[in-house]
């Protein structure tokens, strides 16, 4: 029996013995941060053994039991909870809350469970006449043609002079002067542009309470045009408008975009409805407003004397006519519509020519040699052929239009026996039958949703018709098939559903166009063109005139999520398959592939969607080899596309975000684009270098972890083993039987539930690991003889990271040595002496060696080196000791063939050499206060030895403990000759990121188990950073200040980029009905007040990142222009061993550059002008306070950074 079987019992089981007492009446899902942070789920698990059939009875009978107690004990009224007939009842991991009934008899346990199974076929009866009613009225309703009901264009307008004079002129002429009345509702349309505009600033806060519900109400309209529901969008316009609560969430925005779908119709009459509706909440036309209105009088051939009026009315609004053809986003067909009526009114008019910018040119001293002209500059070029690079181009264009993509799973092949063909027939048969069910399931929802519409209400039709029903069932039955066995959230596959809807709606569709610029930009990297002048690809790109992709609004979080749940619904009612399956002997019905269950997790009660052990069982028997994912997923096939804008780069077709963010936050976006292009310059090219790195698999790697892992996995060389190696289910007196009998204490049941917590937490954790190893080794053996790129975004502090979440070289050893350079470089003099030095730095020795120490090491263990790299599996295997083993490996296979090549030196080596920060968190503290006792324990100072900040604080506080031990503390007594360098690595590594005095406590229980009170280490820290300390704190006070005046903290990096911390108190979502209420928490609304304790706590560790990554920037840049191949891992880069000396000097000639820069000085300026310049508020006790404080800039020390530069073990 698998373990991940047996955990679906397990945590039945474990509900079972779960203290007595009725569970939440709502699915509380937790917040969102932990919602979509998982990663796939495999389906593959071995084979159930029927003989643990009785376990899965024993926990029915104990559910039963524990129901019948809770029924003595309450007599609530009646909750209804959808459930799910099965053939039998499967080996659940979670109990159905069940019905609560009246309850009030007190007699024997065997009465109780009659009437309560009694309860549960009179509720299965109800349910069933229920469904059976509300079908008839379905019926009824489409024979009566309820449907067609006829959606309202007239507005309902609230001023009654408005209304009679519309319903005046409709009465009119039977051509009514549509022209006319228009004339005149812009002549007297109010002089503003917005209602939001003219509130008052103590009005803001229901303002910003309302902005969820625009969001929503925005992207209904949005998507209403996109799938050609503009009727609907007018009537649910017209309906919200004509009542006053509502008309406060029509923005002018709603108005100009249902008027730009009835223009883009020549449809004059609603346009004018639109405006009446304009004109009736007190919002004044825009330029977008008039394009609209003039645009559908070019198309209908309207009179000069009309248009006139229009232009004239405009000029008076103080709109400039120029405007509508540079100020306002028009397609070709519209802007030649537009320019058709004006010429009406104006023969000579000639629009201006859509503005070229002239070239912005960042002003930052750090970037001022990046964006200085030099001829002689020499920008590196791929090792491929325009040709090559085409074809690579039509290959990942082709894959992009497909949205998905589907590879051979690595898992061991079956053997095809008769079971195997069968098992695969069967679940062929069952996916036809799906599809016609999917088919029918969306048709009838659909049909439900666009009543709901046709009332006025959002629905999610026009989100249902944003895919066609085929796709729509292909990402369904792709879901299904990825489901684990154990099951997975509610919420989570409800979100992941809703993204993938949302992902697929961007798609752009401007393949031949995109085609020719791409072919134009390859000229700038391929190794067979030369283009005029050397310039960074994203300035080439922009060179060719590319317009920019339009910005996607993303949806409201409860959009995503309710469009989740409601085709996850879809799913569970078409997903059905004969009961002879879990049951030969049973009739023929059919029953429910999924079923909706309870469980708890982490104290909290959430809906799991689960499939049916029948159906777990024949995806297992049928062992079908294939993977499929998203195109956004994996690595590109092509160079990516240069990063121009915050919202436009990387993929050919997939809209990409350049800030990664939760869904539904805004806050970042907003901030990217009303920042300057210019100031963005340094990012948008940083990342664009580091996506245009080619790779490769290496595939002798490939070969050996392939060996391992369709083996039974090897977990010490972080190979994961099979689910069937997960401990099994408890035996003897710790077997789950034992708890059905009467003699078992309430001690013992307690003991066993902590077992099995344990034991499904190590199955749990397995399978997460086997999938995810999965995932990586299937995409590598798919990509292994291509070449492949990683196309990166960046976090909200300005780490950058790549956007395939599977297979990339931030990840394991593991997958970090299955990954090369696709491009070579020759050795040179000492590229040898580099690969050596990297291998012993991969095994974790000679850490406080010299460079030269380390390079003799190296060729004393030549032997074991070059066995290794022979015999990685049945020789000496010293690779396995290493600290990092299969990267050593690969490193000794690269050192071998280097070594054995006829001249070293003319070797072409495509292995990355590391070179890493010594603890790169302090190291620019100690450079921010010029710290010089910090400085030179984190290597800023150079010495001929590499200096050990971890040992240096190992030491300190081995001080502290004897003089605690001299006064009698006895903990200090028992710790004698436990301190080391690895009990206080991890906490030195993590408090300059804000780890807390409780946090840094736990790190070291964890290592020394017994110690309950250990603030040492700490002390240790600011008896050697002072500075750090200092600079710490008045960072922390700084943002608890901020957060107190009600403002999220925000700064500027040295590179420019605006950084806002996310974190606000948690604001509650709820989505009702169908099979559960879903609830979740979202930290990311922006109308809730900060979370003072995440803002200050946050403000250093971010703030230090966002300073590690501009130094990352600043050395990729630099790198680039002196054509190196460059990578990075946050504060680890990685380069060619022959390029590894220049990348050194480019890593600390731009680390002083940084830090000469008076940065605490800047971010306090910029945060009193950002915080403390508002005379409304400059009277607060908190802004007085914060003022002070930003004003207290931490002193700074006497070191010199120059030294820096000279310093051998800065990085190493």
């Amino acid at each position: 029996m698998s373990a991940v079987r047996w955990g679906r019992g397990a945590a039945g089981f474990g509900r079972a013995l779960w203290p007595a007492g009725s569970p939440g009446l709502l699915a509380e899902e937790g917040a969102l941060g932990g919602v979509w942070s998982r990663k796939r789920s495999s389906t593959a698990s071995p084979c159930e053994q029927d003989r643990r059939k009785d376990w899965g009875h024993a926990e029915l009978l104990e559910v039963l039991k524990a129901r019948v107690r809770q029924l003595q004990a309450e007599g609530v009224a009646e909750v209804t909870v959808k459930r799910v007939a099965v053939a039998r009842a499967p080996e659940a991991g979670g109990a159905q809350p069940p019905r609560q009934a009246q309850a009030g008899a007190k007699g024997a346990a065997a009465t109780l469970s009659s009437r309560w199974a009694q309860k549960l076929d009179s509720d299965q009866q109800l349910m069933e006449k229920r469904k059976q009613r509300l079908e008839g009225k379905l019926q009824e309703r489409v024979e009566k043609g309820a449907w067609q009901k006829q959606l309202r264009l007239e507005p309902r307008l609230l001023s009654r002079k408005l209304a009679s004079q519309l319903q005046h002129w409709e009465q009119g002429a039977p051509r009514s002067p549509w022209e006319e009345q228009l004339a005149q509702l812009l002549q007297e349309a109010p002089h503003r542009l917005s209602s939001e505009a003219a509130a008052a600033p103590a009005d803001r806060g229901p303002e910003s309470r309302l902005e969820g519900q625009r969001q929503r109400l925005l992207s209904f309209f949005e998507c209403c045009l996109l799938t050609g529901h503009l009727p609907l969008a007018h009537h649910v316009l017209v309906t919200h408008h004509s009542k006053s609560q509502q008309q406060r969430l029509l923005t002018l925005s709603m108005y100009n975009m249902v008027m730009l779908g009835w223009a883009r119709q020549g449809s004059f009459k609603e346009l004018t409805y639109v405006f009446f509706m304009l004109k009736d909440a007190g919002l004044a036309p825009d330029l977008q407003s008039y394009a609209a209105a003039l645009q559908c009088m070019g198309r209908l051939d309207q009179d000069a004397g009309t248009i006139r009026r229009c232009l004239k009315q405009m000029a008076q609004d103080g709109l400039q006519l120029q405007g509508l053809f540079t100020a306002v986003p028009l397609s070709a067909e519209e802007r030649a519509e537009l320019l058709r009526a004006v010429r009406k009114a104006k023969p000579t008019f000639t629009p201006p020519r859509l503005p070229v910018p002239p070239p912005q040119v960042n002003t930052s001293p750090l970037l001022r040699e990046i964006y200085a002209k030099d001829p002689a500059v020499s920008y590196p070029r791929l090792h491929l052929s325009l040709k090559e690079l085409q074809g690579l181009f039509q290959q990942q264009l082709r894959v992009e239009m497909a949205t998905t993509i589907t590879v051979e799973s690595v898992e061991k092949v079956p053997l095809l026996t008769k079971e195997v063909l069968h098992a695969r027939k069967t679940l062929a048969g069952l996916r036809t039958r799906w599809r016609t069910a999917l088919y029918r399931e969306l048709q009838e929802t659909k049909e439900s949703e666009a009543h709901a519409a046709r009332e006025g209400r959002l629905s999610l039709f026009p989100y249902l018709c944003l895919l066609s029903e085929k796709e729509i069932v292909r990402v369904l039955l792709q879901t299904l098939q990825a489901l684990p066995a154990q099951g997975e959230s509610l919420l989570f596959l409800a979100h992941e559903l809703g993204l993938r809807v949302f992902k697929r709606k961007q798609l752009r569709n401007e393949v031949q166009e995109l085609e020719q610029r791409y072919s134009k930009y390859l000229h700038l990297l391929a190794s067979d063109t030369q283009v005029a002048e050397p310039c960074l690809p994203r300035q080439h790109w922009e060179a060719l005139g590319v317009p920019e992709a339009p910005h996607e609004q993303p949806w409201p979080m409860s959009v995503v999520v309710q469009l989740g749940k409601q085709l996850a619904e879809v799913l569970v009612r078409a997903a059905q398959m004969p009961s002879s399956l879990a049951a030969p002997r049973s009739p023929g019905t059919l029953i429910p592939v999924l079923y909706h269950v309870y469980s708890f997790r982490s104290f909290r009660q959430i809906g799991i969607l689960k499939p049916h052990p029948a159906f777990t069982q024949l995806l297992e028997t049928a062992a079908e080899r294939t993977l499929t994912f998203e195109s956004t997923d994996v690595p590109m096939l092509c160079p990516p596309l240069p990063w121009t804008s915050p919202h436009s780069g990387a993929f050919l077709l997939s809209p990409t975000k350049m800030m990664r963010s939760v869904e539904g936050s805004q806050q970042h976006q907003l901030l990217l684009e009303r920042c300057p292009p210019a100031e963005l310059h340094g990012a948008l090219d940083a990342l664009t270098q580091l996506g245009n790195c080619a790779w490769r698999v290496n595939g002798r790697v490939l070969d050996l972890v392939l060996e391992l892992f369709t083996d039974k996995g090897c977990p010490r060389l972080g190979v994961p083993a099979p689910p069937s190696e997960a401990p099994r289910p408890p035996e003897g007196r710790q077997a789950p039987k034992r708890c059905l009998l009467p003699e078992v204490s309430p001690a013992e049941k307690a003991e066993m539930r902590r077992e099995l917590a344990r034991r499904l937490k190590v199955a749990r954790e397995m399978q997460s690991l086997r999938a995810d190893a999965l995932y990586r080794l299937s995409l590598a053996q798919h990509l292994r003889h291509r070449v492949f790129w990683l196309p990166h975004n960046m976090d909200f502090r300005g780490r950058t990271y790549p956007c395939s979440p599977h297979f990339n070289h931030l990840g394991s050893d593991l997958a970090r040595a299955l990954l090369e350079f696709a491009q070579g470089r020759p050795l040179g003099p000492h590229g040898l002496n580099w690969l050596k030095i990297h291998l012993v730095n991969l095994t974790g020795l000679k850490k406080r060696e010299s460079l030269q120490a380390r390079r003799d090491y190296a060729d004393e263990l030549m032997e074991d080196i070059l066995d290794s790299a022979d015999r990685p599996m049945t020789g000496r295997k010293w690779w396995m000791e290493a600290d990092e083993p299969w990267q050593a490996l690969a490193c000794c296979m690269e050192v071998a063939r280097a070594v054995r090549a006829p001249d070293p030196t003319a070797y072409v080596s495509h292995f990355p050499v590391h070179q890493d920060g010594s603890c790169n968190g302090l190291q620019h503290y100690a450079a921010l206060g010029r710290d010089s006792v910090g400085a030179a324990s984190v290597n800023l100072l150079p010495s001929d030895l590499p200096q050990d900040v971890y040992s240096e604080v190992a030491a300190q506080v081995e001080v502290f403990r004897r003089q605690d031990a001299e006064q009698g503390v006895q903990v200090a007594q028992v710790l004698e000759g436990f301190i080391s360098r690895k009990v206080v690595k991890q906490t030195v590594m993590t408090v300059v990121y804000g780890v807390t005095r409780y946090g840094g406590r736990l790190q070291i229980e964890k290592r020394l188990r017994e110690i309950h009170d250990f603030p040492q280490v700490f002390n240790s820290l600011q008896e050697m950073f002072s500075g750090t300390r200092s600079i710490q704190r008045w960072l922390t006070e700084s943002a608890r200040l901020i957060s107190h005046t009600g403002s999220a903290v925000e700064w500027v990096t040295p590179l420019g980029i605006p950084i806002i911390q996310p974190y606000h108190r948690d604001s509650k979502v709820m989505i009702k009905g169908g099979l559960q209420s879903l609830t979740f928490s979202s930290s990311v609304d922006t109308s809730q007040k900060p979370n003072t304790l995440k803002q200050k706590n946050g403000f250093p560790p971010n703030f230090i990142h966002s300073l590690d990554s501009s130094h990352m920037m600043l050395t990729a840049l630099h790198c680039y222009r002196k054509g190196l191949t460059f990578v990075s891992v946050h504060d680890c880069f990685w380069t060619h061993a022959a390029d590894v000396a220049v990348m050194n000097q480019v890593c600390r000639e731009q680390f002083v550059r940084l830090h000469s820069q008076p940065i605490l000085h800047n971010l306090s300026r910029f945060l009193i002008e950002r915080f403390c310049s508002d005379p409304r508020t400059s009277k607060s006790i908190w802004v007085s306070r914060l003022t002070d404080t930003l004003l207290s800039v931490p002193k700074t020390g006497t070191f010199n950074l120059e030294q820096v530069k000279h310093s051998t073990y800065f990085f190493s």
